[in-house]
């Protein structure tokens, strides 16, 4: 069965009376050269685990299961699930796991134990999925900053949010991803290459070299500094950092200096060193 067919996904989902939900920002894959280049990038052997958010109807998880050891699929939309299992079923491989990636706590034992029971699921895997673009920065986020990050991550997010986790101009979302790791655009994805059809086009995106760069740092004065900074994108760094973290500005001002950094710059100016740089001089 071709999963990523237009008309074989029209026709499971009328057969199974299912509607894709806009909500769960569910736009099924519809042209396989797509998935090819994903597979690809993903760098697959028999050796590895991956695990892949949002399955849907199976497309990706059919191509994974080729190529690698094991795949865990965790899928959200109890509609879907049914269906899926049914698709996949002669993939004596893939795991399907029921629940909301985001209410997995990665970092808790007792979860990696249970999906361990399940499958014998390595240390070592990798992430491939084709994400809702409404949850693409909170899922990166959730992996890169767990005990145990994945070797790679790729994915499919909306063109937007790609560009700016991986443009040259700073934010907090390309700052939030290089503490941790290393993100690159792979491709574009036209909006066309999906049933439903989206508003917005694709990205496929890598992120690799995932680990804490700064282990020994305060990661919540780290974030708490540069959503201040970033409170208002036009504004300086140092209005913006006396406003949001409610310091007088001559303190500031100083704890700007000490740091080498202009007061007059923008939030969008400051590299990933330059904020480091002011949680180590934050003594406030």
């Amino acid at each position: 069965m071709d999963l990523c067919s237009k008309q074989t996904i029209k026709s499971l989902l009328k057969n199974s009376n299912i509607s894709p939900s806009k909500k769960l920002g569910q736009n099924f894959l519809i042209d396989g050269g797509i998935i090819d280049k994903i597979i690809g990038f993903a760098d697959l052997n028999n050796q590895d685990t991956v695990l892949e958010i949002g399955p849907g109807l199976g497309c990706l998880t059919q191509a994974l299961a080729q190529k690698a050891k094991q795949v865990v699929a965790i899928e959200k939309d109890p509609k879907l699930l049914e269906v899926l299992k049914n698709n996949l079923r002669e993939l004596d491989n893939v795991k399907i796991i029921f629940g909301d990636i985001l209410g997995i706590e990665i970092q808790n034992p007792n979860v990696k134990c249970q999906i361990k029971s399940k499958i014998p699921i390595s240390n070592k895997y990798k992430v491939v999925a084709n994400l809702p673009y409404n949850i693409a920065l909170p899922v990166i986020r959730r992996f890169i900053e767990a005990t145990t990050p994945p070797q790679l991550m790729i994915l499919m997010i909306q063109k937007e949010v790609a560009q700016k986790i991986c443009g040259e101009k700073s934010c907090l979302p390309k700052i939030a991803v290089e503490m941790f790791a290393k993100p690159e655009i792979l491709f574009f994805v036209p909006k066309k290459s999906f049933f439903p059809e989206p508003k917005v086009d694709g990205a496929v995106i890598k992120i690799s070299e995932i680990r804490d760069k700064n282990p020994k740092m305060d990661k919540e004065l780290f974030f708490k500094i540069v959503k201040a900074g970033f409170a208002h994108p036009r504004k300086t760094i140092l209005n913006n950092l006396s406003k949001e973290l409610n310091i007088p500005k001559n303190d500031t001002a100083q704890w700007l200096e000490k740091a080498n950094i202009p007061g007059p710059k923008r939030p969008e100016d400051l590299n990933l060193q330059e904020w480091i740089k002011l949680v180590d001089g934050f003594d406030f």
